[in-house]
């Protein structure tokens, strides 16, 4: 009996820490699917621009539209590895057929903040996105600098009275300064091998401890 309970402890605890790893394989394969998935449709074909864009259905959709600048950009304050501190260039284009589109033309050096963007018209590919990188803790823009600290989507509709969605640009003719930097996976969190071999580690120790206990109790008994 004094076996029985600490072995019956060690065993389940040992199985629970197990199922949590293999429920971390299995999200990890979910995950690496979903990821293909994303890639495969951002990598794919771009078509004409929808004409009510959705966040939930359209996400990553790649397009191709044409526009003219119309009006001042919006500049974001972006940190990016192997480039250092640079905005990206939100821009409003006005479409051949009457809409007011944003566009993320892509990345400028902190010293071309205040060059103007030449003329157009622009020829754009790029992918549909709504990015979440706005929380309570995100300061407000500095609307006097036209520094901006998130792509909050709504906001920037508002202040370039454009409809609210974003173009991401993959490729842009002419080339006109920013350097695209086009919308990927590597942003999307991954992190289930981890998990698992950190659950799997922890049932190696919940199992060699269950053991060692065992050890003690049978040489306290003999």
């Amino acid at each position: 009996m004094r076996l029985i309970l600490p072995l019956l402890f060690g065993l389940g605890g040992f199985a629970l820490l197990v199922a949590l790893g293999v429920w971390q394989m299995q999200r990890l394969d979910w995950k690496n699917g979903l990821l293909a998935e994303i890639e495969a449709r951002i990598a794919a074909d771009p078509i004409p621009l929808p004409p009510a864009p959705a966040s939930e259905a359209d996400r990553y959709l790649p397009v191709a539209v044409e526009g003219q600048p119309a009006g001042a950009p919006i500049h974001v304050l972006v940190s990016r590895k192997g480039y250092g501190a640079g905005y990206r260039v939100i821009a409003p284009l006005a479409t051949p057929d009457g809409r007011r589109i944003m566009v993320d033309l892509g990345i400028i050096g902190t010293d071309a903040k205040d060059a103007p963007l030449p003329m157009g018209p622009y020829a754009v590919t790029g992918n549909l996105h709504w990015p979440e990188e706005v929380d309570g803790f995100t300061p407000d823009p500095d609307m006097k600098r036209n520094i901006w600290l998130a792509r909050d989507v709504p906001a920037m509709a508002r202040a370039l009275q454009a409809e609210p969605f974003l173009i991401v640009a993959r490729t842009l003719s002419p080339a006109i300064g920013p350097e695209p930097y086009p919308v990927g996976t590597a942003g999307i969190p991954n992190n289930h091998l981890g998990y698992a071999i950190q659950w799997f580690g922890l049932a190696a120790v919940w199992l060699g401890m269950t053991l060692f206990l065992l050890w003690r109790i049978r040489r306290r008994t003999i």
